[in-house]
């Protein structure tokens, strides 16, 4: 089991909670908006929000990435190493190689039985 120091939590981990809140707290301003509607605004406000909308969904979609690449890299660490040294023996590549793609293979599973089941609840 690694044991991270508060200042490393802090480091990495903070901005990337703080980008995302702020992020958050934009998507639920602009869902109110669209709620209230766009109409009042000029062709030039209703384009920047759009745009705003497009960013937001591309780093909610970063965000997910680097949480998914976050939750491997401490599982597969955990799993396959035992004592850090200046090189990876065999058996340990082997093993992050194949629990990474084992991780990989099973999210892709779940996101593709998740999705054959919206579909069918739409037909």
């Amino acid at each position: 089991m690694i044991c991270r120091s508060a200042s490393y939590v802090k480091r990495k981990v903070t901005p990337k909670v703080d980008t995302l809140r702020f992020f958050l707290k934009t998507e639920r301003f602009l869902g109110r908006r669209r709620m209230d509607s766009f109409d009042n605004l000029s062709a030039s406000e209703k384009a920047e929000a759009t745009e705003l909308q497009r960013m937001i969904a591309v780093e909610q979609q970063k965000a997910q990435f680097q949480a998914q690449v976050h939750t491997f890299t401490d599982v597969c660490w955990d799993k396959c190493v035992d004592s850090p040294g200046s090189k990876l023996d065999y058996r340990t590549e082997t093993c992050l190689v194949s629990c990474v793609e084992r991780f990989i293979d099973t999210t892709l599973a779940i996101t593709n039985r998740f999705s054959q089941m919206v579909q069918k609840g739409v037909h």
